[in-house]
């Protein structure tokens, strides 16, 4: 099984299991999967996105992929990791191309407080856009 995730924190093994169980997969899931992360270069605020100030943008993105990768690997869970597009979707759409997932988990910010600009997407518009099962997971605790 190939998952694609997309995420704008760094995660850790526990995590993606526990998302892998929600959806009745086994414990061990994890360490059979090809796992892609992907971190989108969202900004911090609108207006350095209209600006085009990205340099923030691919810093955090940078930090989240690496920061994944290394609590992956400290699990023993072998992964890649690749830096996405500001917007979510094109990221998530961009990734599939040299990695076609058969699932996809994206974990964001649900609070708004927390949320980076463009990371509130669209779900229904991701549903439609991506013909394979998308699962969302909130950054903030329990999905609300």
């Amino acid at each position: 099984m190939k998952i694609l995730v997309l995420t704008s924190e760094p995660l850790d093994a526990d995590r993606l299991r526990a998302a892998l169980a929600a959806n009745g997969a086994g414990r061990d899931a994890l360490e059979l999967a090809q796992v892609m992360i992907v971190a989108p270069a969202l900004h911090e605020t609108a207006l350095r996105f209209w600006v085009s100030d990205a340099d923030e943008a691919i810093a955090h993105a940078n930090a989240v992929a690496r920061g994944t990768l290394a609590e992956l690997d400290d699990d023993g869970v072998a992964a890649g990791a690749a830096i996405g597009d500001g917007d979510p979707i094109g990221a998530i759409e961009d990734a599939l191309v040299d990695f076609p997932a058969d699932e996809i988990l994206v974990f964001t910010h649900q609070d708004g407080e927390q949320q980076r600009y463009r990371e509130d997407l669209d779900r229904e518009a991701l549903r439609q856009r991506i013909a394979i099962p998308v699962r969302f997971e909130s950054l903030d605790g329990p999905e609300r």
